[in-house]
């Protein structure tokens, strides 16, 4: 059955090269082990709060079809056609940003406003396929005015737009959305040869951005606080670091087994969305923990291989837009969990739980599997 979607999904539209197999095979391997560890992760906290142990599992294994429909949609559209809509959706986005907003219609969880909840039916996070707008948006402005970026010209206006949308963010808040669309909008600016000069400064504006929101934010410092010092405060706001390590250090090389990990029994919050890569490392332990890793990776070099194998600016920009932005999130999640970098509440790419950031992510590597079936071989 596995061999036979592989197939049908690379033979679709006999006029195209097919999509590259080894980007299918990993993206595929990663959804269904992703699935396999959230109902083990999930299954506690699943049955305290809906009394089934499997509710997240099941509504996740919708989510997954509906991503993997999505998935395929993407992969026969010609990325060409998302070039057309570009300045569009980068209008939708500003509009979704700004629903957040609107008195009714957003929705309120961990202090964050980043859902969006229509008339009680449909709860989800506009930022999700936000991400996806904006890099098909700066991936257009770019390839439009292609040598902008070696000369520093015509720069500002996208700098005005991008920071509307960063703050729109960082008003939710969402500081950890903004740290992956400001990561792909570096990878983007980078390949299309803006001056290092000009990214220095950009860096340098970045950096005072987060220092002056640090400096004002005691949940913010205290994350920085916890890397540096897990003990401070081990109750309070470094607890959830404290128990990611001990579900960590509990796993050995080897883990206890899958379904055997005791730190999801309530002890570590959040197990089937940010800290599922915690009790991951529990049960399988170090050694296939590594695996998995090297597995995300295998996903960040073929897909920077194919915007670096492709001809056309647009292509180029998006496949690695698409590509940065699913690496900073991967390196961020398990970076805060293993507490070399500040925790940023942002989930595993498709492994953690959640429909608005799976379907999103699965539309994007559409999109970048389409990119991948026009290639340049040799």
């Amino acid at each position: 059955m596995f061999s036979s979607f592989i197939g049908q999904l690379q033979g679709v539209g006999s006029r195209q090269r097919p999509i590259d197999r080894w980007l299918l095979i990993v993206i595929m391997v990663l959804l269904a082990f992703g699935l396999l560890m959230l109902s083990s992760a999930s299954s506690v906290i699943a049955y305290e709060t809906h009394q089934d142990a499997y509710y997240f599992f099941k509504r996740q294994l919708v989510f997954a079809g509906m991503g993997l429909v999505a998935f395929w949609c993407a992969s026969r559209i010609p990325y060409q056609f998302w070039k057309k809509i570009a300045w569009p959706l980068l209008l939708m986005s500003i509009a979704l940003l700004v629903a957040l907003f609107i008195p009714g219609m957003s929705k309120v969880i961990n202090g964050s406003r980043s859902w969006l909840d229509l008339f009680g039916l449909v709860t989800f996070q506009p930022t999700e396929i936000i991400k996806l707008f904006f890099v098909i948006y700066l991936s257009a402005w770019f390839a439009k005015h292609r040598g902008a970026g070696s000369s520093g010209d015509n720069i500002l206006p996208f700098i005005a737009i991008y920071a509307l949308i960063a703050a729109l963010i960082l008003f939710q808040p969402d500081l950890g959305t903004l740290i992956i669309l400001s990561g792909a909008v570096f990878v983007i600016f980078f390949i299309s040869g803006v001056q290092i000069r000009h990214l220095a400064m950009i860096c340098l504006a970045a950096m005072i951005c987060l220092g002056a929101l640090v400096s004002v934010s005691d949940h913010q410092k205290n994350r920085f606080h916890c890397v540096l010092d897990a003990s401070f405060d081990p109750m309070g706001a470094c607890y959830q670091v404290n128990q990611s390590l001990i579900a960590i250090g509990s796993g050995g090389w080897f883990g206890r087994g899958i379904g055997n990990s005791r730190q999801k029994y309530l002890n570590l919050p959040e197990v089937h969305n940010d800290f599922i890569f915690a009790v991951i490392a529990e049960e399988i332990g170090l050694v296939f923990c590594l695996v998995l890793i090297a597995l995300f990776f295998s996903l960040f070099y073929k897909g920077f291989t194919i915007a670096k194998n492709n001809n056309d600016d647009f292509a180029k920009y998006l496949a690695a837009g698409i590509t940065a932005w699913i690496a900073i999130q991967t390196i961020f999640n398990i970076g805060g969990i293993i507490n070399i970098l500040p925790m940023t509440g942002i989930p595993l790419p498709l492994i953690s739980y959640g429909g608005s950031s799976l379907m999103s992510l699965l539309f994007a590597l559409g999109v970048l599997a389409n990119i991948s079936r026009q290639q340049k071989y040799g």
